[in-house]
């Protein structure tokens, strides 16, 4: 019986659909990473009903510029929304834009928060409240320079003609990544500077 040998150019070379492995590993480690967010929230609200003084200590802390960084980080989710769109109908040259003003938008919202951090007047050694907001804002941060980094690599793959209609799980899963950095920032947001002023 002769062996059917079916040519390489024909085989798929990436996923093609929207429920591929990358994508159900992606929804795995979105849980146990929002897991972690969870346990250090529930340590700032455990904390902040034992403190035997006014939490936090300092007072709450401006708002003016996290909620203006807030709305730079949501308007980083639209256009994120808007670059998948854009490769779903095709549009390689809507993904490229998309996500490169998804990547600014992120890096800006990055720099904003190292700023705000220089200018605390409390630091991780002051107290818990302290230890408590540089650690949960830390981290988040960390998944920031991590969707930055794979923003950046969706954009040099889009440019190499690597996405198309048919084929961008990879753009599928890096925005609904970028999207999970998003949602966290907003319950650390109302944690840290909302909570506060509610009592």
């Amino acid at each position: 019986m002769a062996n059917i040998l079916v040519p390489a150019a024909t085989l798929p070379v990436a996923p093609q659909g929207s429920r591929a492995p990358g994508w159900y590993g992606l929804v795995f480690l979105v849980a146990t990473e929002a897991a972690l967010f969870i346990y250090l929230l529930f340590s700032y609200f455990f904390l902040s009903s034992q403190a035997p003084g006014p939490w936090p200590p300092s007072g709450a802390p401006p708002i003016l510029s996290a909620a203006i960084n807030t709305a730079i980080l949501l308007a980083s989710s639209a256009t994120a929304l808007w670059a998948q769109r854009g490769i779903e109908k095709g549009s390689a040259g809507r993904l490229i834009a998309g996500l490169s003003l998804t990547l600014i938008l992120g890096a800006v919202f990055a720099g904003v928060q190292v700023h705000d951090w220089m200018h605390k007047p409390f630091n991780p050694a002051t107290d818990a409240y302290g230890s408590l907001f540089y650690t949960v804002t830390g981290v988040h941060i960390a998944h920031v320079a991590v969707g930055l980094f794979i923003l950046a690599c969706l954009i040099v793959w889009a440019a190499l003609g690597r996405f198309s209609a048919r084929r961008h799980l990879h753009v599928t899963v890096g925005v609904l990544y970028w999207h999970f950095v998003d949602a966290v920032w907003l319950v650390v947001f109302a944690t840290f500077f909302l909570t506060p002023r509610l009592g």
